[in-house]
């Protein structure tokens, strides 16, 4: 078993939080009441999540996106209020590491996800370094071969715009809503962009500059950080883990 403080800096020690202006706190969310013995992975701290731990008996959860969020409203009403009930009724502890999951070299969302689709980075671009830039394993022959290649890989459909037959290449990525990297991974000279979601803009860019525009969606991009994070530290403290999937379209 492990004291929740040593697995919060276990956490610390290999995603280095201070590092990165983010949109919300990283680290510990909410305290629970008892010492770890079984840790949960996710992508979001939804009801959903928290309810399937409680079931697994975990002691501690680790996800990507969770409860607080710079701009919230603030009261504890409704769903927040069930949420946090759970969490704390049960004595479940909950952590959440947003942008320094997505930037970790080696067991980030975006290093995953390139493991995932055999995609090898070779730089970084984007307002804190987020994005990422390399090459695949193969040569995708024009942007729906890639768009196919990528469906295949993560079990779900892709929205795939612009781009040619030619052959791509070079490839940059950012999990989750990064569309507004589009045009920074433009400039890298690359052949598509990788990312979850696609805003009206983006469509006409692609279009015009022939550089292939990939929406793969939100959750399906971001569901490998977290697992990957809690397995390592895991097995680094002797604690048992277990990835839970919540299933979610966008």
């Amino acid at each position: 078993m492990t004291h929740a403080k040593i697995l919060g800096q276990a956490f610390d020690a290999l995603l280095q939080p201070e590092k990165f202006r983010d949109h919300g706190p990283n680290g510990l969310q909410v305290e629970g009441d008892r010492d770890v013995h079984l840790l949960v992975s996710g992508v979001t701290a939804s009801r959903a999540l928290i309810e399937a731990a409680i079931d697994a008996q975990a002691d501690a959860i680790v996800v990507h996106h969770g409860l607080f969020w710079r701009g919230q409203d603030g009261r504890v009403t409704g769903w927040m209020r069930e949420r946090l009930r759970l969490l704390l009724a049960h004595g479940i502890h909950l952590f959440a590491y947003h942008l320094p999951l997505d930037a970790h070299p080696e067991l980030g969302n975006n290093a995953q996800l390139a493991r995932v689709l055999g995609l090898q980075a070779d730089g970084r671009f984007g307002e804190q370094d987020l994005g990422f830039v390399g090459t695949g394993t193969q040569t995708w022959s024009g942007a729906q071969g890639l768009a196919d290649h990528v469906a295949a890989m993560l079990g779900r459909s892709v929205v795939c715009v612009g781009g040619s037959d030619r052959p791509v290449r070079r490839v940059a990525w950012c999990s989750g809503g990064a569309q507004g990297y589009f045009e920074a991974a433009i400039a890298q000279g690359v052949d598509a962009f990788i990312t979850g979601e696609i805003s009206e803009p983006q469509a006409h860019l692609a279009r015009e500059t022939g550089v292939a525009f990939l929406a793969c969606g939100h959750h399906a991009t971001e569901r490998y950080g977290a697992p990957a994070l809690a397995a390592r530290v895991a097995q680094e403290l002797g604690l048992q883990h277990r990835f839970i999937e919540i299933d979610n379209p966008a």
